[in-house]
């Protein structure tokens, strides 16, 4: 195994006012180093901050913080970090994290959790379909439509950070090695401009799940109900075809559209505890995403309970989810769609079980710990070549 044993790594985050899987991530990656004995640093902020700004202050930090570059200064001569490892760095943060990082000379690694870098949405989502207006181009069709929060003035300010620092160089020279979840993303990435010798793929992983033995039966929904997750699509398929039991775990702004249909069962926000065991118990999980999913934890979290996911054939879903071997896709959008694959499901049971099977293969395979620590010190070992590399050119 490939290690860095003293190894200090700065992780750089900005939190979500509602936190959220990326959240999750970092702290899982960030215990995951302190377990093998690496020295961490936490570098936050909050998007709880903004509420005390005003709007004039959170546009120029978006572009440009000041407040970064002498927080790093001071973290940098307090723990010495030999890699700075950026997750979220929007809105507060800001890509000022590089360029300080670059001035103390410590590479940095910056880990792709969504498309903000080439979509001021962060979603390749407009109107409830997939756009790529903006992608490999100056942004400026996300500031005409009002994409990011259905305002222009703000989808101007995301815009302007992401091409002045396209124009700047920041993405092409200030960062040493990016992180995608998975190939769909690299190719993306590539695509939108960012260079492909600077771009690796860890997924994302989760803990060991003891394989269970308890009696399976119905479908199982977790995530917010929001209407990338394709909520609408759900509702659709059970309502036209009765029959299924889905329980739902989450909440959020289309939680309404699955009030009064039959089989749907909401259990509201619970545990992760909870949601394995109810993986533990379901026949498939169910992924209706109408967007570009990068890489989900419920996923992975579904793979190690050797549960097999149903889900859309779109972007990453359609490679992290192989047709018959670890689950079903259906079409996009499509309810008769997933409705048709809900009932093959239902009506053949033994064969669910043995891509459930093959699902926990797969996580074994992909998703443990110990794999996603092998790929994160070759990857901090490469950034730290690659920033040798940039100063001898």
């Amino acid at each position: 195994m490939l290690t860095m044993p003293n190894l200090r790594v700065l992780v750089a985050h900005n939190s979500y006012q509602m936190r959220g899987g990326e959240d999750t991530v970092v702290d899982a990656e960030m215990a995951l180093l302190r377990s093998r004995g690496h020295p961490v640093t936490e570098y936050r902020r909050h998007n709880d901050e903004l509420r005390r700004m005003r709007t004039l202050d959170a546009a120029l930090d978006t572009l440009w913080s000041r407040k970064t570059g002498r927080d790093l200064d001071r973290l940098v001569a307090e723990a010495r970090p030999d890699v700075i490892h950026a997750h979220n760095t929007f809105p507060l943060i800001s890509p000022s994290l590089y360029w300080a990082a670059s001035r103390h000379g410590i590479p940095v690694v910056q880990t792709l959790h969504n498309f903000r870098l080439l979509c001021p949405q962060a979603t390749f989502l407009r109107d409830g379909k997939v756009c790529e207006d903006c992608i490999g181009k100056t942004p400026w069709p996300a500031v005409a439509h009002g994409c990011y929060r259905g305002s222009r003035s703000q989808s101007a300010g995301v815009s302007t950070m992401v091409t002045v620092h396209r124009a700047l160089g920041t993405w092409q020279h200030k960062v040493a090695r990016y992180i995608v979840l998975n190939e769909f993303c690299r190719r993306k990435f590539i695509e939108g401009g960012l260079p492909a010798d600077r771009i690796a793929i860890k997924p994302n992983f989760a803990e060991f799940v003891p394989p269970s033995n308890a009696e399976r039966s119905g479908f199982l929904y977790v995530g917010r109900l929001s209407p990338e997750k394709g909520v609408s699509v759900l509702a659709a398929a059970v309502l036209h075809t009765p029959g299924f039991a889905i329980k739902v775990a989450g909440d959020g702004p289309d939680a309404s559209l699955l009030e009064g249909i039959g089989g749907i069962e909401r259990i509201g926000t619970v545990s992760s505890a909870q949601v394995r065991d109810l993986m533990c118990r379901a026949v498939a999980l169910v992924m209706p995403s109408i967007w570009y999913e990068n890489l989900p934890r419920t996923l992975v979290e579904a793979y190690g309970c050797a549960l097999p996911v149903i889900a859309s054939r779109i972007g990453a879903l359609a490679e992290l989810v192989v047709d018959g071997v670890t689950g079903l896709l259906f079409e996009p959008g499509g309810g008769d769609d997933l409705a048709e694959k809900l009932c093959w499901a239902q009506a053949h049971p033994a064969e669910m079980a043995a891509m459930g099977r093959r699902a926990r293969v797969r996580f074994e395979e992909s998703f443990t710990p110990e794999k996603n620590y092998e790929q994160l010190m070759s990857i901090y070992r490469a950034a730290r070549s690659q920033l040798s590399k940039d100063h001898t050119a």
